[in-house]
């Protein structure tokens, strides 16, 4: 019992703390000189992005987001997701569909500054103008799902998580959180077959190995969790998801472990 019980105390990462895809540019119609050289900026040097925002009259809805990548870039989140928020106002004033991609863009930014609840409200408003399709609908339910969980909903993330893996299969971190859910919830089945779905999406990513190692401890399988959990150190020993693999490691020198 000892692996098992160990497994899951190490296991809040990956729902909790894993880093949030970069916010999505919007599919919108071409933009101005002074949009397309702030856009390019902003994936470059964001404070220069910032500034160009500031000196240019009139900003557009698509500057504001624009501005709001720079924010983002800068790590400054509450101020880049407040950003989002307006260019989803103004966008919704001049009847642009891009409004959803704007709000989707603020939850996200939300979540990045450990914000569950405003990044909750701001992806309602994205799923709620039903203009998403496609990936970005995906991926909209998936940062749903992840403030969900933060905010304890776990029923709710479900729902959201099964919509992101029918929209945003390709991305290994729906596949990880929903595998991350149902071993809380006691789904072994599932748990397995969605980290399966993970790892062959993205098998050098250590919270993903670190997870597989924390099915495989709560299934009882000692070798199998032994396996990842060293994968995860050795692919990322200094990030959270190497630690934790490396804490879950150290029971195998206990005295138990031989038991």
């Amino acid at each position: 019992m000892m692996l098992i019980l160990f497994a899951a105390l190490q296991a809040t990462a990956p729902l909790s703390a894993a880093p949030p895809p970069a916010p999505r540019p919007a599919d919108a119609a071409a933009p101005t000189p002074a949009e397309r050289d702030c856009l390019a900026q902003a994936r470059t040097d964001p404070v220069a992005a910032e500034r160009l925002v500031q000196r240019v009259a009139g900003v557009t809805p698509r500057l504001r987001q624009c501005l709001g990548l720079a924010l983002v870039g800068q790590q400054r989140f509450a101020e880049g997701a407040a950003t989002f928020a307006a260019a989803a106002q103004a966008a919704e004033l001049a009847h642009d569909a891009a409004a959803a991609n704007y709000w989707a863009q603020s939850g996200n930014a939300w979540l990045a500054g450990g914000e569950a609840m405003k990044a909750r409200g701001a992806l309602d408003a994205a799923l709620a103008a039903g203009t998403l399709t496609g990936l970005q609908r995906g991926e909209a339910h998936l940062d749903r799902a992840r403030a969900l969980v933060a905010l304890g909903d776990a029923k709710a993330a479900r729902t959201d998580l099964d919509q992101a893996l029918v929209s945003a299969d390709d991305d290994p971190l729906a596949w990880l959180l929903s595998a991350t859910l149902a071993r809380r919830s006691g789904d072994l089945d599932r748990a397995r077959a969605d980290i399966a779905q993970a790892l062959r999406r993205s098998p050098d990513d250590a919270s993903v190995q670190l997870e597989a190692g924390n099915i495989a401890a709560r299934s009882g399988d000692a070798e199998a969790a032994r396996t990842a959990w060293q994968a995860a150190v050795r692919l990322a020993p200094d990030a959270p998801a190497g630690r934790s693999a490396a804490n879950a490691l150290r029971q195998f020198d206990t005295p138990e472990a031989a038991k």
